[in-house]
This record gives structure tokens, sequence and C-alpha cells, in this order.
């Protein structure tokens, strides 16, 4: 199996439960975070297209679990920004249990590109979804988005300290501007890494 193209990703369905969703086989990531930390921002920039994901200046406004189709078998999946206070106290324990089913239940899940918000890293929100993966054993890479907001240095000093609070639970970090594209690249090879099984990796780099 080859890398997959992220610039042919489309939107596949919207789901509000879990029997909305596709049939879980295949690979899929998924991408978290609070609301506004720039989750679609970040599937626009990774696959190229300006609107594939739908952005909005106002928090909480992705309620539904999002399938983008990479191919046949892999998956990209927008999951609803944590976090919000403003909205229903029913909607908030709709969106928390529909989160819950989602990443307790895909078998298909191979890994969380978790978001945070350069400015504002490891709220307690955070801090729970990485407890969770790491109960699962579910890989994590963290996007410290927005990193166009900082200067160079202060960007660099946050990735510094939320790599070493990282480090011990094997979370990757790295710096990501949706703005400026910095760090697509770097982001796309994490994919691949889980996107790509190891046999089919294997076979394409005999003896590497």
């Amino acid at each position: 199996m080859t890398h997959p193209d992220y610039r042919q990703c489309r939107f596949l369905i919207s789901a509000d439960a879990v029997a909305g969703m596709p049939a879980d086989q295949g690979r899929e990531v998924a991408f978290a975070g609070r609301s506004n930390a720039g989750k679609s921002s970040v599937i626009n920039a990774l696959t190229g297209r300006r609107s594939l994901a739908r952005t909005s200046k106002t928090p909480g406004r992705t309620r539904l679990v999002n399938f983008f189709e990479l191919d046949a078998e892999r998956r990209l999946v927008d999951l609803p920004g944590y976090g919000y206070a403003r909205v229903p106290e029913a909607m908030r324990r709709h969106w928390g249990e529909l989160m819950e089913a989602y990443l307790s239940g895909r078998r298909s899940l191979r890994g969380i590109v978790l978001i945070m918000d350069v400015r504002h890293p490891m709220r307690d929100f955070d801090r729970q979804l990485l407890a969770w993966r790491a109960a699962r054993g579910i890989p994590c890479h963290v996007l410290l988005s927005k990193s166009d907001k900082l200067g160079r240095g202060a960007a660099s000093a946050t990735l510094h300290r939320v790599g070493s609070a990282l480090r011990q639970q094997k979370v990757t970090a790295q710096l990501f501007s949706s703005t400026r594209r910095t760090g697509v690249d770097e982001l796309r090879a994490v994919l691949d890494a889980w996107l790509v099984p190891e046999d089919a990796a294997d076979k394409k780099n005999p003896g590497g």
C-alpha cells in the first residue's frame, strides 16, 4: 500500500451517532482538540484544500464527527471540539458521549492528532484526552497550532516545554501554522506512518 495522496481527500459523511459512521474497517486518524484550536484549518492545510473542512471563528461549530476519505481503506476524522461552555448542557453531554463512543470503540483508529493552540497548551481537557489515549495505547501526536501568533523564540520555547512534558508518555509534538503552511510535511510523515500498514512498508523497503 502506497502513502496516501492527501490532495485527493474528499468529504465522506457526517455522523451524530455511532450507527451513522462508515464501516469500521481500514485505517483512520482522528483530529481532536479544544473548540477553536484550529482542527478544520489543519485538515485544510494538510490536504491543500481551502474549504474541505468547514472553518469558523465561532467556537463549537463542529458538532458532528466528520469523516474524510483518502481512499477506500483510509480516512481522516474531524471530531467535535471540546471544552466550549457556551452551548446547552444537553448538547455538550451529547458531544462528549459521541466522542467517547468513537474513541473507545473504533477498531480502525490508528492514531490521534491532538491540536492545541500554542498560546494555551495542555489545558485540562487536553490532559484528559492524553490520559484516555494512554489507557488504550493509541499513538498520539500533538500539533501546537497557530504558531505564527508567537515569535519564533517563544514558539520554540513552548514546543520544548510541551515536548518535555509529553516525552515520558511517548507522545510527539511539533509546531504548526495553517496560515503559513509550516509543519505540513512533518505532519504528513506522522500520518503516513499510521496509515500505511507495517507489512506494506516492509515490502516497499526490503531490508530497510
